[in-house]
């Protein structure tokens, strides 16, 4: 009975951790109203397109990460269209976010490379 009683705490806390992690501190529950990347296709196959949709500061920093966080494109001084070439990307879903100076996130999301 015990054993049964610590699995499920162990799950229950398990998918609260995993829950509390998704929610977003600026509008808990949901996905930022404006953003300040678009980007396509989605799914990409050769390249992708990343513009920015509002007013952006040069300085910003843009890095493209594999699953396993290991960062495999990076721009310094971000121009308002770029396009990354992702033929030589493995099939698989990649994070991108772009950083203000201090290292800050200013805007991030998921992407799918498709060959």
């Amino acid at each position: 009975m015990m054993k049964i009683f610590y699995t499920l705490s162990i799950i229950l806390l398990v998918s609260i951790a995993a829950k509390s992690q998704d929610r977003n501190p600026n509008s808990p529950g949901s996905e930022p109203a404006t953003r300040i990347i678009k980007f396509y296709p989605n799914p990409a196959i050769s390249f992708i397109n990343f513009e920015f949709q509002r007013s952006y500061d040069k300085s910003y920093n843009f890095q493209i990460f594999n699953m396993l966080g290991k960062k495999v494109y990076e721009v310094n001084n971000v121009t308002p269209k770029t396009i990354v070439n992702v033929g030589d990307f493995f099939r698989g879903v990649y994070i991108f976010q772009l950083r203000d100076k201090s290292g800050k996130v200013i805007d991030s999301g998921k992407f799918q490379v498709s060959k």
